[in-house]
């Protein structure tokens, strides 16, 4: 991406946000938080994934020789993950069983989980929103038989915390996350950057290798991508979520509102 053209001596922290990348997919909807920051503070924000998601073509899937109806529950823990197992289950012409279990991250993951199936018919548990709250759910289960459909790039929690407490689990890796093409941004430029994961991190680095920081604020939601931030060199300006600031829109107010000598 194009460096600031900033003068290098120049406090980054007193030149005024004026355009934001999101590294997330645009909004659907006008109720969109980042819109209400933008007509606020009359800042140009932009919405660009960073990473993208590619299947895992059944062909592959089926030389780690998982069985999926040799298990009893399912764990869920993002939208592609839903829609890559029914893709797989659909592709092997695999129908799911009426008595087959559903564990779910978070109440939105369960309620995707009805474009495939019918959710009254189904036995269904769901976390609050953390791996953490779904681990309480899963200790009231443990003669189950969990498979865990996954990407390649994912989080340890789930695996170690199935290990240590002796689950009967299979991990299934059914999509790829990978780095989007981000060559059209090379010469446009961006006074802050909100990063949601540590692959962000990495494919910005990968786009651009050469990438200087300068007055660029880097923006993370999350102790992984924080450290993604740090471990990458990059002064890390604004963090998400804090007890003031539980969204991403909310800590970047908080730096607008600073900056502008208000508390």
């Amino acid at each position: 991406m194009a460096e600031s053209t900033e003068k290098p001596g120049t406090d980054k922290h007193s030149i005024k946000i004026k355009s934001i990348l999101v590294t997330q997919p645009k909004p659907t909807n006008d109720n969109s938080p980042y819109l209400t920051l933008a007509q606020k503070y009359g800042i140009k924000v932009d919405f660009r994934e960073f990473i993208q998601v590619e299947p895992v073509p059944y062909k592959e899937f089926r030389k780690d020789k998982v069985n999926i109806l040799e298990h009893t529950a399912i764990i869920f823990t993002s939208r592609n993950a839903v829609d890559h197992f029914f893709r797989i289950c659909a592709e092997s012409k695999i129908e799911m069983p009426a008595e087959m279990k559903y564990f779910c991250i978070s109440e939105q993951t369960a309620y995707y989980l009805q474009k495939y199936i019918v959710l009254r018919k189904r036995k269904l548990f769901t976390g609050e929103k953390t791996a953490s709250d779904l681990f309480e759910v899963i200790k009231k289960h443990k003669n189950e038989k969990f498979l865990y459909p996954c990407s390649n790039i994912r989080k340890d929690d789930i695996p170690e915390f199935m290990r240590a407490n002796n689950f009967n689990f299979t991990e299934a890796v059914i999509y790829k996350t990978v780095p989007a093409d981000l060559s059209d941004l090379a010469e446009v430029k961006y006074d802050c950057i909100a990063f949601f994961s540590p692959s962000g991190i990495s494919s910005l680095f990968i786009n651009f290798p050469d990438f200087k920081q300068n007055n660029t604020r880097i923006a993370a939601f999350g102790p992984t991508t924080a450290q993604a931030v740090l471990d990458a060199n990059l002064e890390l300006d604004i963090v998400a979520p804090m007890p003031n600031a539980p969204s991403m829109t909310g800590a970047i107010e908080l730096y607008i509102q600073k900056q502008a000598g208000k508390k």
